[in-house]
């Protein structure tokens, strides 16, 4: 299931009847630092990933 333009264009009328065009500006800078900040998390999350693997385990301490 794929969008079409006309399904793109009646999702942007709902949104602008919905959010007003004067907070559009806002909710699109906020989606945008929304999506940067995914990425910088998993980009983040997948380094840790490959470095803890690439590392080897320590022993296990014996409890106290």
């Amino acid at each position: 299931m794929s969008l079409g333009p006309p399904e793109l264009i009646i999702l942007l009328v709902i949104i602008l009847v919905l959010f007003g065009g004067a907070k559009l500006p806002k909710l699109a800078k906020s989606l945008g630092e929304a999506q940067r900040e995914f990425k910088k998390g998993s980009d983040e999350g997948a380094g840790q990933a490959s470095a803890s693997s690439a590392t080897p385990n320590e022993p296990d301490k014996p409890a106290s």
